[in-house]
């Protein structure tokens, strides 16, 4: 591996771009998945599915932010690097079989418990035996998704730790692929097998968590990690692994409690509240879920060579370069959203009963947590390098203290704010959540050089107010109150071309190293 930090920028932008891909390859599917079933599947099946998968697709989420990686990588890549490849194998293998066998557990008391599961979140379904009997028989069928998707969250950890990111990036699509391929072939069979039509999806899930698996088994036999899994309980390593997976679950259990927690709260407003909330947090999910979460993805697996070496000065310039990438990303997305908040809901919204007044209010919303991305995108490239060092108890605390701070300003905006206030307090908190991490990690690794972080910062600030100038004289000829039309959304496109344009000639203008380092990538990608 090269030691030269634009090397290693352009390789962390590289890994980043694909897992980038994979994640829009699968947001689009899903897009196309939900309109297949809702075609598909009356309003009453679907809501028994979707409550009988809660806890499965909880998992899914909580794996798929980097549960297993944060606490396996580091593990792994510490094994490879002290004890070698064929030690790093059989580390994996035990480490499969033992969390296997624990899933498997968790599978068959799920199976057995599926009515006392599902009344704790859908106890109002007993009035109906019907939709009663059915979902507890989704929610037996889907149980078995947790053990296979289990399964591929380790792979995928293996997968990363080798640095390989195609596979992992893009097996997560394949669920939605057997969501729609289950709504559109096997639905006409279910009558014939005595079960429900809804039933198809559940058979879908179980296809979706297999293929995860199975697309990546090729990259895991290349990376020599393919192997017949062994228990090993007592496996000194497979138990620092789990160790540090139950303070990983802790933490993003404090972080689904805050989203839990601002629609609680926002049940208390006026009605529209919870969907506008809603709405405006998906959008925001764009930048931070595709782009931000891959940065910090694709830098663990080299944060965890350097630190498993005692390399600490690299890791921290592994470290800036990732928090660099992930700023030069997040802050034209902080600074584009806010502006064309208006424009974009309208056009991806603003249809049927969802009128002017719903438009404006989701709108007021997305501002607020656009103003705030920045922080989101850096907590979550910052985390990784926590990871790295074999500490996720910090994180945990940063986390505590988002959610306390989360209480306190949501409390006293709320009332004058409405919804607003909601959105802002979700933005402060992230952004106390992100000093704190900073304030810990100098205290656990000494300085950080973050002055190097600051000046491109400045730099991408300024291509982003640039960038906001063209934007808006492009967005002011939009007439945004009419929703989702053909013209307002071909303006709203060439609005966020003309503006991604503008923002790299800017920042390449003002010396923006990481512009290069994408610039680079690209090439390198060519000529493979």
């Amino acid at each position: 591996m090269s030691g030269e930090p634009g090397s290693e920028r352009g390789s962390i932008a590289r890994r980043a771009g694909v897992v980038a891909a994979g994640t829009l390859a699968s947001r689009i599917l899903g897009a196309v998945r939900d309109a297949v079933i809702a075609a598909s599947f009356a309003v009453a099946a679907t809501d028994a599915f979707w409550l009988a998968f809660t806890i499965p697709n909880a998992l899914r989420v909580v794996l798929g932010e980097g549960a297993v990686s944060g606490a396996f990588v580091p593990v792994l890549t510490e094994v490879r690097e002290k004890e070698g490849p064929e030690a790093a194998k059989a580390f994996y293998a035990r480490l499969s079989g033992t969390m296997l066998l624990l899933l498997a557990v968790v599978c068959l008391i799920g199976v057995v418990a599926a009515p006392g599961l599902v009344a704790l979140y859908a106890s109002g379904f007993r009035d109906d035996a019907e939709l009663w009997s059915t979902t507890v028989l989704l929610a037996r069928m889907v149980f078995p998704y947790i053990g296979l998707m289990g399964a591929a969250a380790l792979a995928t950890g293996a997968l990363h730790a080798a640095k390989s990111f195609v596979a992992p990036a893009f097996a997560p699509a394949l669920l939605n692929v057997a969501f729609i391929a289950a709504a559109l072939l096997l639905l006409p069979w279910m009558g014939d097998l005595g079960l429900p039509g809804v039933a198809a999806l559940a058979f879908g899930a179980l296809v979706g968590g297999l293929l995860q698996l199975l697309a990546q088994l090729p990259a895991l036999r290349r990376a020599g990690y393919l192997d017949r899994p062994r228990l090993g309980l007592r496996d000194p390593h497979v138990r620092e692994a789990f160790g540090r997976l139950l303070p990983l679950f802790v933490g993003l259990g404090v972080y689904q409690l805050n989203v839990i927690a601002s629609r609680q709260l926002a049940s208390y407003l006026p009605e529209g509240a919870i969907s506008y909330l809603f709405y405006a947090q998906r959008l925001v999910e764009i930048p931070q879920g595709m782009f931000a979460l891959a940065i910090g993805t694709a830098a663990l697996p080299t944060l965890a060579e350097f630190a498993s070496r005692g390399e600490k000065d690299r890791a921290k310039e592994v470290f800036r370069d990732a928090l660099r990438l992930s700023l030069f990303v997040a802050l034209p997305s902080t600074v584009a959203l806010g502006l064309l908040a208006e424009p974009t809901v309208a056009v991806l919204f603003g249809r049927g009963r969802f009128d002017e007044v719903a438009i404006a209010e989701t709108a007021w919303a997305l501002i607020y947590l656009a103003g705030f991305i920045w922080a989101v995108a850096s907590v979550r490239t910052v985390v990784p390098m926590f990871h790295a060092l074999g500490d996720t108890r910090s994180p945990v605390k940063a986390s505590a203290a988002n959610l306390v701070v989360f209480f306190a300003v949501a409390l006293a905006t709320m009332r004058s704010l409405k919804h607003a206030g909601l959105a802002l307090a979700i933005g402060v908190a992230a952004a106390v959540q992100l000093f704190t991490l900073i304030f810990m990690l100098r205290r656990r690794v000494g300085r950080l050089g973050l002055r190097s972080v600051a000046i491109s910062a400045a730099r991408s600030s300024g291509a982003a107010l640039v960038m906001g100038l063209a934007i808006l004289g492009i967005a002011r000829f939009g007439e945004w109150y009419r929703g989702s039309t053909p013209f307002n959304a071909v303006l709203l496109g060439v609005a966020v071309t003309t503006g991604a344009v503008v923002y790299l000639a800017a920042a390449k203008a003002l010396g923006s190293q990481e512009v290069g380092a994408l610039w680079s990538s690209l090439r390198r990608r060519r000529r493979r």
